[in-house]
């Protein structure tokens, strides 16, 4: 009897220490040569990381990729041959052990040709629209701070402009009328007022 409670105990705590296998593991940013694998975990599993398979589809050799001490739930897959179909398995793990793996995930890497082809001269990913957007901000702050520049200068030259006007006759003809009153025989160049050092 003491022998069959034993058991019991130990399939009970046994149990207490099963996680449920990862859910929705999904293949995101499937690029030629890589591909990123996303899952959830059911809260309350005590899960302290995580671990990989991927396969290819015809291939036995199996790639592991094993994490601990990490609560993320998504795994670059990297050194993917492009049109190759691949299986990917998520486990949990914990301290007591690995969950069950998840369902399998069939998919395939695209061509380099495909990839390419799939994106038009006029598509415009997320990625490129932020930059397009900082740069255009850039842009547009580097304008602003050139035109503002621009306008002091011309608001300088109109300023200069006028007291330069200001301090000259008004015309050739009073210059000459005045410089011929003032001017003597003997000083043509109205000697009374300037004198020739």
């Amino acid at each position: 009897m003491s022998h069959t409670l034993m058991r019991c105990a130990w399939e009970k705590r046994e149990n207490d220490t099963l996680l449920s296998a990862p859910l929705n593991v999904t293949i995101r940013e499937l690029e030629v040569n890589s591909a990123v694998v996303t899952w959830e975990i059911l809260e309350g599993d005590p899960v302290i990381g995580f671990a990989i398979t991927q396969q290819k589809k015809d291939v036995r050799m199996l790639r592991f990729i094993q994490e601990v001490n990490t609560t993320t739930r998504s795994c670059a897959l990297w050194d993917l041959d492009e049109d190759t179909e691949y299986i990917v398995h998520v486990q949990s793990i914990s301290m007591g052990g690995s969950s069950p793996p998840s369902q399998p995930v069939l998919f395939r890497t695209p061509k380099e040709s495909e990839k390419m082809a799939s994106k038009s001269p006029d598509e415009v990913t997320m990625e490129e629209f932020g930059q397009a957007a900082q740069l255009r901000a850039g842009e547009l702050i580097i304008i602003v701070v050139v035109l503002i520049m621009w306008a002091g200068v011309i608001a300088l030259f109109c300023r200069q402009y006028d007291i330069i006007k200001d301090n000259e006759p008004n015309n050739n003809k009073d210059k000459a009328k005045n410089s011929s009153e003032c001017s003597t025989p003997e000083h043509p160049q109205g000697g009374l007022l300037r004198s020739n050092v």
